[in-house]
């Protein structure tokens, strides 16, 4: 426990901080970019502070000039530093609504453009939707977890389909994103943060031009294949 204790006395101050100066940058770029790069720094000063490493394997499969629908299986909160971290692209998160609720953390969120979904209710949820296209429109890349939450014991789970539903709608190309070692950090349901390395794979984008509103289901079981194979791969050499 004491290096979780260690970890909350950088954690406090460090969002304090940082989240202070993305709400104020934000005042003055209203596209978020400099805002986003503010939390790629404090993300990174986090995992320091926690004794966490970060290794991206097969970066060279997406492009810097080109935006995408990022879907990543969700194994712990550092799931989220790891890929604000080491993501070297513009993105915006889909993130569950309490988030937004964290004094200065969640008014630093919305001012980075991340995009608050309530669950509960799907006519919101679809208004989340709605604003992550024009997003991707405006040429950012959206990250989405398509298990809904973490999961409990590490391994991928189903995925839920609204998020294909968006690459659909978007045109744009999906990424199976691959995430390992998060849950031997902070599991869910953990309160005592472990030092360790999380790997993130970057699969190969997957057109989505191919498939129509009805075919969201084909769309989401061909990426959580590749999710699941990488998976795999990085746990058992497979």
């Amino acid at each position: 426990m004491i290096r979780s204790f260690y970890v909350l006395l950088w954690l406090i101050p460090l969002t304090a901080i940082w989240g202070t100066l993305i709400i104020l940058t934000a005042i003055f770029d209203r596209s978020g970019n400099v805002s986003h790069l503010c939390g790629r720094l404090w993300a990174k000063m986090i995992l320091r502070a926690s004794s966490v490493g970060v290794e991206v394997h097969e970066l060279e499969n997406i492009s810097s000039n080109q935006s995408y629908i990022f879907a990543a299986n969700h194994q712990s909160y550092y799931d989220i530093l790891a890929l604000l971290g080491y993501l070297p692209v513009q993105f915006r998160f889909l993130a569950r609504k309490e988030l937004f609720r964290i004094p200065i953390f969640g008014w630093a969120m919305h001012s980075a453009g991340y995009i608050p979904v309530d669950r509960s209710r799907p006519r919101e949820a679809l208004k989340s939707l709605k604003r992550a296209a024009l997003k991707v429109k405006q040429g950012k890349s959206i990250i989405i977890f398509p298990e809904g939450t973490r999961s409990p014991d590490g391994k991928v789970k189903s995925f839920r389909r609204g998020g294909f539903v968006l690459a659909i709608q978007s045109g744009k190309p999906v990424v199976p994103i691959t995430i390992d070692g998060g849950y031997k950090v902070l599991p869910r349901g953990g309160l005592k943060v472990r030092s360790g390395n999380i790997k993130v794979v970057i699969g190969k984008p997957i057109d989505s031009t191919p498939y129509s509103i009805n075919q969201k289901g084909e769309l989401m079981q061909k990426v959580r294949e590749v999710v699941v194979e990488n998976f795999n791969r990085i746990r058992h050499g497979k």
